[in-house]
């Protein structure tokens, strides 16, 4: 679960975030700005991020404040799982990361796949759809709400090759996993993955 200073902030930032965009009442558009100082100064008290960093990256956010989404890509061959190695942290996680806009969820995840991994793969089904605030994913101060959509993902072709944003690609036992980025995907989420593509079931939530 998120550190509650952390969803207090995210929300206040919501309420602020989509106040500026929908008021033209402009003592009402002061007290959303104050809001937003309000959202920036938990982050900035509770991270090592100065504040005014904070609020200018909370103030680049603009519209009506709904969820992020984040997609991953499971795919398995002779039962293990592909991972990808993050340059960012040198964690492993399963291929994937923000949607990107004029394309399908599925569209979406393949493309990530291939960019991070090399392989060329189709997405077949659904596995999950979670709130990441619910899962055990390490606190970190992204003041944004996100839906993670799992994929399960067939392999089509392609060859392990690294991208901007990875340094190692590989298929893991799952009783074997390398260190992984829980920011990104935890161990229990691989596993209810490989569990849910024998299954045929769906997970949410």
């Amino acid at each position: 679960m998120a550190e509650k200073w952390l969803e207090w902030s995210m929300r206040i930032q919501a309420i602020a975030q989509s106040g500026r965009w929908y008021s033209e009442n402009k003592y009402d558009l002061e007290r959303y700005a104050q809001l937003q100082d309000i959202a920036a100064e938990i982050v900035a008290y509770h991270s090592d991020h100065e504040f005014s960093r904070v609020r200018t990256f909370l103030q680049g956010e603009t519209g009506y404040a709904t969820p992020k989404v984040d997609v991953r890509g499971a795919v398995f061959r002779d039962g293990r799982v592909l991972l990808v190695r993050e340059t960012i942290d040198g964690l492993w996680s399963m291929p994937g990361g923000w949607a990107d806009i004029y394309l399908s969820p599925s569209e979406n995840v393949v493309k990530e796949i291939y960019e991070e991994s090399g392989y060329q793969t189709r997405a077949t089904r659904v596995l999950a759809v979670y709130d990441r605030s619910r899962h055990e994913h390490a606190a970190d101060i992204n003041p944004f709400h996100i839906y993670k959509l799992f994929f399960l993902c067939e392999l089509q072709g392609g060859a392990p090759r690294t991208g901007t944003e990875t340094s190692d690609v590989g298929f893991f036992d799952l009783n074997d996993l390398p260190p992984l980025s829980i920011t990104r995907v935890t161990e229990r989420q691989v596993h209810r993955m490989a569990a849910l593509a024998r299954s045929g079931g769906v997970d949410f939530d």
